[in-house]
């Protein structure tokens, strides 16, 4: 039978009154004492708001003092059951009480692999699980290698697929900057943001067209031939939930296959229902060669996973015996972890429900944008949804990050955690997240940014 996906959502505590102090003392005296022995550069939406979480429920927080917080990040999607989910807790609790690690086969291990053979696209039913992101990554790279007998690798520019050694030059933005020398053989193309292209912005402009063109440009003029790979988000999550032109996957798709390259599809933040389908390149009609896969998939546990075909998985050295293999990936813990949120999914049809959800807050946003001057840029698919502010509409000058760190401020102390903290807010509340809990997230939002409005005149 199914379960209700409402029933397990406790209806969140009225927005704090404004001159309520968010967060409490009792979180930041937890937060300066933990200062003392981490090292610095832990994830920005912990070090500004300094809360101390206590507990969670569905899809609400609590930190030390009591105070509550609609929750519309989910960990920047990895939260897709929300928090205290009685199923998986009661699975999860069960399964650590009888083992938890080791490579060897698991019930849980084949349930899961069977689940997702079902649901991913048309003939990529060989997994293989890891621990991280950035691992299953590298993973797929040397599959790739196996595979083609090639070396280069082409992503794009705001791209994010992990920070370790082999992929950290494909990373598509500053972040890189000090950290080299970085791996050879790694190249970055354009990325088409309808929004703002980045090679041209008049109205006419063919962004999709135009990109792949350059990304053809660069493989005959930059590389050396030897392409094995092209890595890219259907969806980018960290430039801020940048949605492409339709047509863009197909024409990477075309692309690969010309060049002998493995097409790669990032589906860490996409997969597993976030954005109203299965996985993010089924929105554009798309097969590619390996997936890779995460975050959401495991409920909140560290568990990623590559996809691929039969005939691919058979390349060596990746299939010699552990040549795929990674210590911690699909044990029994992990493997627990994923069937069951896999299965919760399916129950609860959460996909669609990701996907009906979506509508209502887009509905909402683009409502707000009508209201707010400084709201450029509305979109979304699921719930995977990008806003990008903006000090002029006409010219698309970002607004400043000091005033969007007071938005995000103010909309801690009113009760809801959003990445408002930056020009692009990305919002990815958990999956499971009733309508009217997501709404009143938002109204939330909109109660803050009206006291930006009226504090910066905007």
């Amino acid at each position: 039978m199914k379960t209700s996906t409402v029933s397990q959502h406790p209806k969140p505590a009225a927005a704090a009154a404004q001159d309520e102090y968010y967060p409490g003392p009792k979180s930041v005296a937890l937060f300066e004492e933990e200062q003392k022995y981490m090292t610095p550069g832990l994830q920005s939406i912990a070090l500004f708001s300094k809360i101390a979480v206590a507990r969670g429920q569905g899809s609400v927080l609590e930190d030390e003092d009591g105070n509550s917080y609609i929750d519309l990040m989910a960990g920047i999607g990895v939260a897709s059951l929300g928090y205290g989910h009685p199923e998986y807790a009661r699975v999860m609790s069960e399964q650590v009480s009888r083992i938890s690690v080791g490579s060897f086969t698991s019930r849980h291990r084949v349930d899961f692999a069977k689940r997702l053979a079902s649901i991913t696209p048309k003939g990529l039913t060989r997994l293989q699980l890891y621990s991280s992101g950035a691992e299953a990554v590298e993973a797929a790279f040397r599959l790739a290698k196996s595979q083609t007998k090639k070396f280069e690798f082409i992503g794009f520019w705001g791209g994010f697929h992990g920070k370790t050694g082999g992929v950290l030059g494909l990373l598509g933005d500053e972040f890189k900057v000090g950290l080299g020398p970085l791996m050879p053989g790694l190249y970055s193309s354009p990325y088409p943001n309808p929004y703002r292209c980045p090679l041209g912005t008049q109205e006419e402009h063919d962004c999709a067209a135009h990109c792949l063109d350059h990304l053809r440009t660069l493989i005959k003029k930059t590389t050396t031939g030897a392409l094995a790979g092209i890595i890219v988000e259907p969806i980018q999550g960290t430039a801020g939930n940048v949605i492409p032109p339709k047509g863009w996957l197909q024409g990477l798709r075309q692309i690969a296959t010309e060049s002998g390259a493995m097409l790669i599809s990032d589906e860490m933040i996409t997969g597993f229902g976030r954005t109203g389908k299965w996985f993010g390149c089924m929105q554009d009609e798309v097969v590619p060669d390996i997936i890779t896969i995460g975050k959401g998939m495991g409920g909140g546990f560290p568990v990623s996973g590559l996809v691929t075909t039969d005939a691919i998985s058979q390349a060596k050295p990746f299939a010699n015996p552990s040549g795929s293999s990674s210590s911690y990936g699909g044990n029994p813990f992990a493997s627990a972890a994923c069937a069951t949120a896999l299965r919760i999914i399916q129950e609860q049809n959460l996909v669609e429900h990701s996907r009906a959800t979506g509508e209502a807050m887009m509905k909402k946003l683009r409502e707000m944008q009508e209201r707010f001057r400084f709201i450029g840029d509305v979109r979304g698919r699921g719930l995977m949804i990008g806003v990008e502010l903006v000090a002029d509409r006409k010219t698309k000058a970002l607004l400043p990050k000091p005033i969007c760190r007071v938005l995000f401020d103010e909309g801690l102390r009113r009760g809801v955690l959003a990445m408002s903290y930056t020009p692009a807010i990305r919002i990815n509340p958990p999956l499971n997240t009733p309508v009217d809990v997501a709404l009143e997230g938002l109204d939330r939002l909109e109660a803050a940014m009206e006291a930006v409005r009226e504090r910066f005149k905007l």
